[in-house]
């Protein structure tokens, strides 16, 4: 069994998101971290919570830091709706939030199991960098990191230059992605137009009948109409779950490469900007393998083989 890790800001895609990691065959989800983003910390942790609920997993969900390192909290109601969940208004969920801190926890659940602990983040990076800062020796303990963040080709979502996760705490991002883990950054890039659940799509998962398939596309009806309106794509695009797809099936990712990457940390125009050196004219060490293509086909039947 391989041995997960989420951190997330859960919002519907994250929740999306969770649910693959929760349903895979061969894989334990060991511990779920909160972090203040697409919707406040504690907001995040009902929905993760609910999530697991409704999975019939019993998994652990810890609160982390209620805002960026540096910066205002930012929150993206417009995009998720006002819970998070598409204006679905879920039930409390029964489980309650553990009482250790996210970032305690994650430290010591890496620490209990160096070199088996494979992190996820699916939001800001703030809980990880607090967790760099405080413990140095977990870098070399994580062997493997797939962040959804960043826009390779340079096309953001929230700003022209930002994707939102990357933007709403861009001093974490400049920690993490400098601190040495081996990191795969999957662009929000991956997850537009044909790779968008399409009408096609969506009606296939409706044809399957069952309380998860209707989960995926009942929380993500903000996002859907967002998206169409506000950027232009044809459907849903999902993020955390194509990044979780290729946690969950490396071979997602068609093509990757090594290169040197920087967060832009002190301009506001472009502000959260993941610079990629793609040819290497900086002439610097790479630091963060940067996922450049996706098999969108085996992205969608890794989504289905989880809810069918």
């Amino acid at each position: 069994m391989r041995r997960f890790w989420i951190d997330t800001d859960t919002a519907s895609d994250d929740a999306v998101a969770i649910l693959m990691a929760l349903r895979w065959p061969d894989v334990v989800v060991e511990g779920i971290s909160v972090v203040s983003g697409n919707v406040p910390v504690d907001m995040g942790v009902r929905n993760a919570l609910y999530t697991a609920e409704l999975c019939g997993v019993d998994v652990p969900v810890y609160s982390g830091l209620p805002g960026p390192m540096l910066r205002e909290a930012s929150y993206a109601y417009f995009f998720h709706g006002p819970d998070g969940m598409g204006d679905m208004n879920y039930p409390q969920p029964k489980r309650p939030v553990e009482a250790q801190h996210a970032v305690e926890a994650f430290i010591d659940a890496v620490r209990t199991a160096p070199g088996e602990l494979t992190l996820v983040t699916l939001g800001p990076l703030s809980n990880i960098a607090t967790a760099v800062n405080l413990a140095p020796d977990i870098v070399d303990k994580i062997p493997m990191c797939y962040v959804m963040g960043g826009a390779a080709a340079v096309l953001g979502n929230v700003t022209p230059a930002a994707e939102y996760n990357i933007w709403v705490d861009p001093e974490a991002a400049n920690i993490v992605f400098h601190s040495g883990i081996p990191i795969l950054m999957v662009g929000w890039e991956l997850c537009r137009g044909e790779a968008n659940l399409l009408e096609s799509d969506m009606s296939y998962i409706r044809s399957l009948e069952n309380p998860l398939a209707d989960f995926t596309l009942d929380c993500n009806k903000s996002a859907i109409k967002a998206n169409r309106e506000w950027l232009g794509d044809p459907a849903l695009p999902l993020p955390d779950p194509v990044t979780m797809a290729i946690a969950l099936d490396p071979d997602v990712c068609t093509r990757k490469g090594k290169h040197y990457v920087d967060v832009e940390t002190i301009s506001e125009l472009t502000r959260g900007m993941t610079v990629v050196d793609e040819l290497g004219v900086m002439n610097k060490e790479p630091n963060i393998e940067v996922c450049w293509e996706i098999d969108i086909q085996r992205w969608k039947e890794t989504l289905y083989a989880t809810i069918r």
